[in-house]
């Protein structure tokens, strides 16, 4: 899976028509809500304003998409294709359409959202995302520091410690390393 850390925009006509495509990063449904009020204010006039989006949560992947007054499938689909297509995950695309005149038929507007989807994300510096875990481990002062250690070289780092007979530390690591870490300190 992957992600990005910061919006890319990207603008096509097609056929007379003016797409606008922007991809936010995002980590909620309440903040696609506010990118959506925001483009709306923005973007007064725009005949469309189609989004998808696709999210990780705790209990699993959150995905929408929204043809805002397209046909039925012609629009937010096709965006998502290619936001489920390429594995990322916690960003919005959207695409903003000015009509120009020309009707483009179901095809031509699935091309167009779809390309223009595409477009905007092949733009977009995405990075591999990885899940975190976070343990909690009690030490002796002599081991605190192989702790330490260990914990760096797996990309780890340290989220509470707490210094008293022992040291208590909760730390922030790598899913995949956390056995690897408690097998050696638990």
């Amino acid at each position: 899976m992957f992600y990005l850390s910061e919006s890319y925009h990207y603008e096509e006509i097609i056929k007379k028509s003016r797409f606008i495509g922007i991809v936010f990063p995002i980590t909620s449904e309440k903040e696609v809500h506010l990118h959506i009020r925001q483009l709306q204010i923005e973007h007064p006039h725009a005949n469309h304003i189609v989004f998808a989006y696709r999210i990780k949560t705790q209990t699993g992947i959150v995905y929408r998409f929204f043809d805002a007054g397209e046909p039925t499938g012609t629009a937010g689909k096709p965006i998502f294709q290619h936001i489920e297509g390429k594995h990322i995950i916690n960003a919005l695309v959207v695409v903003i359409r000015y009509f120009g005149g020309v009707k483009l038929g179901a095809g031509g507007l699935t091309r167009a959202y779809g390309q223009t989807a595409k477009q905007v994300l092949d733009f977009s510096v995405l990075h591999p995302y990885i899940e975190m875990a976070e343990v909690h481990f009690t030490l002796d002062y002599e081991k605190f520091q192989t702790f330490e250690y260990a914990l760096k070289k797996l990309n780890g780092h340290m989220v509470e410690q707490t210094f008293a007979g022992q040291i208590s530390v909760t730390v922030s690591l790598p899913e995949a390393h956390k056995l690897t870490l408690e097998s050696q300190f638990k």
